[in-house]
């Protein structure tokens, strides 16, 4: 596959305002690694389908995204029409995984995942700003969040239905919200959005899911969000050390 390794870019996107550091079309197992891509219009990272898939992004950081609009994030994806690859429909697995994305200027999410995006693994990623930590929308599913550092999101996650086979995961997550709620998972159904062993923290130390405390949500199955806890919102200092462990980086 294609591999884009150790580059600096900036600056892009100076007439062409619907455009990327690296975009990517019908194209299969890229490696994205160890790049630097800061200071563009629109999304820093762009899929634009599920062609093939078995691409890997890793290590890279990406800032100052979404200069001039007011969606995406340093990562952005889309998926809306299957393909035939290899005697299947199903692409493979993507992994976004050890990158540093900052979402500032009019942040949505730091991995956008956006019109039906599906099978990507997003793990031990520090992902900071946002609205929500995972998104997924118009048909997504099959999406798995976990081992990351959200740090100052507005809620965890928002997603849409699935298929009971095709369900979204989010786990073993430290999240730190600006808001109360964790978000908008799917709450009940044939297929509801799994969660569990998530580390929350909100200003005041508690937090709503499905429309009761997390406690009690807890309380109503052993399904519902095992394992996971809710704290007051930690020093910066805190969450820069969790990214350093996660990162093997010193900030």
């Amino acid at each position: 596959g294609t591999l884009v390794l150790g580059n600096t870019a900036r600056e892009v996107g100076l007439y062409e305002k619907q455009s990327s550091f690296h975009v990517q079309a019908k194209t299969v197992a890229s490696t994205i690694r160890g790049n630097v891509f800061f200071n563009g219009p629109r999304a820093g990272i762009n899929f634009n389908d599920g062609f093939g898939g078995g691409d890997l992004i890793e290590g890279n950081l990406v800032f100052s995204t979404c200069r001039e609009s007011g969606d995406h994030g340093p990562m952005n994806s889309w998926d809306r029409q299957p393909f035939f690859v290899d005697g299947s429909v199903q692409m493979q697995w993507r992994t976004v995984r050890r990158n540093f994305f900052i979402d500032n200027y009019s942040p949505q999410e730091a991995v956008d995942q956006d019109d039906g995006s599906a099978f990507f693994y997003v793990e031990h990623n520090f992902l900071v700003y946002g609205e929500r930590g995972m998104k997924n929308d118009f048909g997504g599913h099959d999406n798995h969040h976990h081992d990351n550092v959200y740090a100052y999101v507005g809620s965890a996650l928002k997603v849409v239905e699935t298929l009971p086979d095709h369900k979204d995961y989010f786990y073993n997550n430290k999240v730190v919200m600006t808001g109360l709620t964790v978000g908008n998972p799917i709450c009940d159904g044939d297929a509801p959005t799994v969660l569990y062993n998530n580390s929350y923290f909100t200003p005041n130390g508690t937090l709503q899911e499905c429309s009761m405390t997390l406690e009690d949500w807890q309380a109503n199955s052993t399904s519902n969000d095992p394992n996971s806890t809710v704290a007051v919102t930690p020093s910066d200092a805190t969450i820069l050390a969790w990214a350093s462990d996660l990162l093997g980086v010193d900030f």
